[in-house]
């Protein structure tokens, strides 16, 4: 049961999640320390990633973990406020690039391929306070910065990820306000947000591919979050419908921009358009690209980056108020079936996974594709033995086999989350992922193998599954 000669082996984090130091050595304030900083239990305890694993002065820890999986690569995430304080090239701190250069250098120097994303939730508060992701502005900030760590650290990074998971941020942040800034902009945030993530990562694009990849040679993709959904009823023709539709507005509102024709699925335009006008609004309150714009998206990335976790079930549900809200326009109510495992939030559907790839194989033109997240919370963080959760990645890896043989999926890298046990956004320390326990009681951030690093670290030797 062999994975492809060459396949890539990975874990990942991210930087506010496992560094800490969160004023350390010039570094400049993100949205998530004001956010956590101002307490209001929007984040369980009111816990904070001040010091998280600790990563930013224990790099050679993670880098033993790292090397104990044997992982051909390691996916991280760069600090923009560490990098650039105030988010501009105005002032760089040398500190930050020091960081960032040691743990590629490492990483290389180790045989291990730098996974690199530029921007993962975290945006420096002095770009938040001019509008964030909501203001326009913020396209030519994010490719200044793009510009800079392609130059800075493009002679050895090869394959970077501008964006992660900006369907499910635009959401959370802008439309929910669970994330930073933590303001509810109820139907259109969401909508403006994506506009922009989607613009600024076509620009970054643009400028790797004019200013760098001749000289560089790497790729440039942006990685998105995405679940699978069945049809609540099989036999239903509107609850098939609406799986179809809640997939337009999960993945395809961003995928299809950039992998098709620079522009949102018609069926997307069409529900927001109608719902607009029921709800009085002049015009739609998804944002239009102009011609130009969509000649700029279409077609930049290089590989297609995705994360899955965990699969819904969909029925139809018609939004006949004219409610406002993202699932009020899809016009869907998601259920689970009562025979999923779940841990938390999410319920263990590893052949989702499977059906997820082939879905993006048939979408987009069998493109090359990386798994840049999967993992699954432990039941019991205190046990170091989590064979049970082994046992959903077994089944996971199996799907993928079958993606890869029987589905001709063209996969190329699988990532698990996470590397470390870190601060998982709002649920703080509560919810953990790590292959690697970490005792955020002590103040030397002890790093502890779970039973499971043992079955990762011989898939990765093997190549693939006894």
């Amino acid at each position: 049961m062999a994975f492809p000669a060459g396949f890539g082996w990975g874990a990942a984090t991210s930087a506010y999640q496992v560094e800490g130091g969160w004023d350390a050595d010039g570094k400049g304030p993100s949205v998530w320390d004001t956010f956590t900083h101002q307490g209001g239990e929007r984040v369980f305890k009111n816990q904070t990633g001040d010091v998280a694993c600790g990563s930013y002065t224990l790099w050679e820890e993670d880098l033993k973990c790292i090397k104990q999986l044997g992982l051909t690569h390691y996916r991280f995430s760069l600090s923009w406020s560490r990098l650039l304080p105030d988010g501009t090239t105005g002032f760089i701190n040398q500190k930050g690039v020091d960081y960032y250069n040691k743990i590629i250098d490492d990483l290389l120097s180790n045989g291990i391929t730098p996974v690199v994303t530029l921007f993962h939730f975290d945006l420096p508060q002095t770009l938040e306070d001019q509008g964030g992701w909501l203001s326009e502005t913020i396209i030519e900030s994010f490719d200044k910065y793009a510009q800079f760590c392609f130059s800075t650290f493009g002679d050895r990074v090869k394959q970077w990820i501008t964006i992660n998971e900006p369907n499910l941020y635009a959401l959370i942040a802008y439309e929910i306000g669970m994330f930073p800034p933590g303001v509810p902009r109820v139907g259109t945030g969401g909508y403006q947000a994506a506009h922009n993530l989607i613009k600024a990562h076509a620009r970054s694009w643009h400028s790797y591919d004019s200013l760098f990849r001749k000289e560089q040679k790497g790729m440039v993709s942006l990685s998105f979050f995405s679940g699978w959904v069945e049809p609540a009823d099989p036999n239903s023709v509107s609850d098939q419908e609406a799986a179809k539709r809640a997939m337009a507005f999960h993945l395809d509102l961003f995928a299809k921009p950039i992998f098709v024709d620079g522009d949102y699925p018609e069926v997307v335009k069409s529900q927001i358009a109608s719902l607009s006008k029921k709800q009085g609004y002049p015009s739609s309150r998804l944002p239009e690209f102009t011609e130009e714009e969509k000649k700029m998206i279409q077609g930049t990335a290089d590989f297609f980056a995705v994360q899955y976790y965990t699969s819904r079930l969909v029925k139809h549900q018609e939004n006949k108020k004219g409610e406002m809200g993202f699932l009020k326009d899809v016009e869907v109510e998601l259920s689970t079936d009562p025979s999923w495992e779940n841990v938390e939030w999410l319920y263990v559907v590893p052949w989702g996974m499977r059906k997820l790839l082939k879905y993006i194989k048939d979408t987009y033109n069998n493109p090359v594709i990386y798994i840049t997240e999967n993992g699954f919370p432990h039941s019991d963080p205190t046990s170091l033995d989590d064979t049970q959760r082994w046992e959903y990645f077994r089944q996971t890896l199996q799907e993928l086999l079958k993606a890869i043989q029987l589905d001709k999926i063209n996969l190329k890298v699988y990532c698990v989350w996470s590397l470390l046990n870190n601060f998982e956004w709002t649920d703080g320390y509560r919810v953990v992922f790590g292959f690697f326990h970490v005792d955020f009681e002590n103040p030397a951030r002890p790093r502890v193998p779970y039973s499971s690093v043992k079955e990762y670290a011989k898939i990765i030797r093997n190549n693939g599954l006894e």
